[in-house]
């Protein structure tokens, strides 16, 4: 097993989420310390943050390569669009029109 990543105490649901993606591309996966969040303060601190292993370490490289795709992609800001339906300008973060409800495309 090798370590793939460690997450802060509140980035637990986004190390699931990685977790399961990588397991959908065929890499066996384990997070370690999701649960001791409940024991901080009653153990060091450093010893509650979820980490994210890679049970196989030849699938280390590719699971690397994927987590920081997906990690890259996630923090870049989505650019402002305009619906089609009505015109509204909108930030890229809503996926439908606040005015209208159209979708965006």
């Amino acid at each position: 097993m090798k370590k793939l990543q460690t997450f802060s105490p509140w980035e637990r649901p986004q190390a699931e989420l990685l977790r399961e993606l990588l397991e959908r591309e065929g890499i066996p996966c384990l997070l370690r310390n999701a649960e001791l969040s409940a024991a901080l303060g009653e153990i060091p601190f450093t010893e509650c943050y979820p980490e994210l292993w890679v049970i196989d370490e030849e699938t280390w490289p590719r699971a690397s390569s994927l987590l920081a795709q997906w990690l890259a992609e996630s923090e870049r800001p989505d650019t402002p669009w305009v619906c089609p339906g009505c015109g509204e300008r909108l930030e890229g973060q809503f996926g439908a029109c606040w005015r209208c409800g159209r979708e965006r495309e």
